[in-house]
């Protein structure tokens, strides 16, 4: 698929050699499926019923060229739009768009760019274009959901906790956390979104090995003597191996909020997937952190997940993932039913070699107090009613059948 080349060649997750063209490119994803999602055992009793929608997942059209500037140098461009056409329709220059220049030394691009850590938990997910309901950014890198969505235009990123100590120590909900998720929106961490203001170095491949090193500028520094403090920054690094049927890669992405708290993020992920021909394997490992975090101190949360596909024949594939959220921790005490589950089976059938049609059925399960949802095409259980002093949507279980058809030209 285009889509993934793009956004692998950026993060170090493919050769330099993708971007060798000569003239421009118009390219694209058209994903449409009907879905039937339910929520139950909502807390507070908000249950929602089976909901019918249609989907366009994570479909995409951009353009993409370079020009031979002589001396093994080339100029290289992007600009990509996301594209919404199941509703009144959007468009917007908000997926990889950048320019940069390319030669034996590797790749510098500047612009809005995915970085190492979304590539690789991108890598290792068993959808095609890892866009599904039973995708593993529903769990990744949130951190409680405490880490939801990414920097605004002005590199600015808030956050409060799910919940607070209060003065004996003592994890208590608040009705207010970051970066709610509205009905059939992105809900990711800030680690799975793209990084606006950045620059990244992707180094020539070596025997199957190369690294990517990207920066995000800190654009929103505020004055001196300014009355709120505020310096976000951060970097994203990633060493990725990839011979024959073998694919390996770490990464790790910090983040400095920059406020008066001085708040860190970071998530660290180690993974990789087995090609036997035949079928796949993949496996995953993500630990998100935040220190200096208000009203709590130090949280920390570990994901890990396993994943596969099998062509039962040459143009059908079975694919097969289960993602696991331990229990927060909060300043090293495990915070007792702030976990998850994510299953996730489907079936993908080749019309051609650029249509595919597809069936996806994916299961969340929400401890009594967590409240994930979905990472592509969220239900929206966060935006569900609550009674006052509680978080919404905890405890929810989520079900979703997908069906449809994926075009890439």
């Amino acid at each position: 698929m285009q889509k993934k080349l793009i956004a692998l060649a950026v993060a170090g997750l493919a050769s330099t050699g993708a971007f060798a063209q000569s003239n421009v490119t118009v390219y694209g994803v058209a994903d449409a499926t009907f879905d039937v999602v339910r929520a139950s055992n909502v807390a507070n009793g908000y249950d929602l019923g089976n909901m019918n929608r249609v989907s366009t997942n994570s479909s995409l059209i951009g353009f993409k060229g370079a020009e031979a500037l002589g001396n093994g140098l080339t100029a290289v461009f992007q600009f990509e739009s996301g594209v919404g056409f199941d509703g009144a329709g959007a468009l917007g220059v908000t997926r990889d768009s950048f320019v940069g220049i390319a030669g034996g030394f590797g790749t510098v691009v500047l612009g809005n760019l995915t970085g190492p850590t979304r590539a690789l938990g991108g890598a290792v997910d068993v959808n095609s274009g890892a866009t599904s309901i039973g995708s593993n950014g529903a769990l990744l890198g949130k951190l409680g959901n405490n880490l939801l969505n990414t920097t605004d235009v002005n590199s600015n990123y808030s956050m409060a906790p799910t919940y607070t100590l209060n003065s004996a120590g003592v994890p208590t909900p608040v009705a207010s956390q970051n970066g709610t998720c509205a009905r059939s929106s992105t809900c990711v961490s800030i680690f799975d979104n793209r990084w606006k203001n950045a620059v990244a170095y992707v180094s020539p491949t070596f025997a199957g090995l190369n690294a990517t090193v990207a920066y995000v500028a800190d654009e929103n520094k505020a004055f001196h003597g300014a009355s709120s403090a505020i310096n976000t920054r951060g970097y994203d690094l990633g060493v990725k191996y990839a011979n024959g049927p073998v694919m390996a890669a770490v990464t790790y992405n910090a983040v400095s909020l920059g406020n008066s708290a001085n708040t860190d993020v970071s998530d660290f992920r180690i993974g990789g997937t087995y090609d036997f021909g035949i079928a796949s394997i993949r496996a995953l490992f993500d630990h998100a952190r935040a220190d200096h975090f208000t009203g709590v101190g130090t949280a920390t949360q570990n994901v890990f997940g396993l994943g596969g596909t099998f062509n039962v024949t040459p143009a059908g594939k079975l694919l097969a993932q289960a993602y696991f959220a331990r229990d927060v921790k909060y300043n090293g005490n495990s915070q007792g039913d702030t976990g998850a589950k994510l299953f996730e089976v489907g079936y993908e059938h080749s019309l051609s070699k650029r249509t595919i049609l597809k069936a996806v059925y994916a299961h969340l399960n929400n401890d009594d107090k967590a409240n994930y949802d979905y990472g592509i095409n969220a239900v929206g259980i966060s935006t569900s009613p609550a009674v006052a002093g509680t978080t919404p949507g905890l405890g929810a279980t989520l079900n979703g059948i997908q069906l449809g058809l994926r075009h890439s030209f």
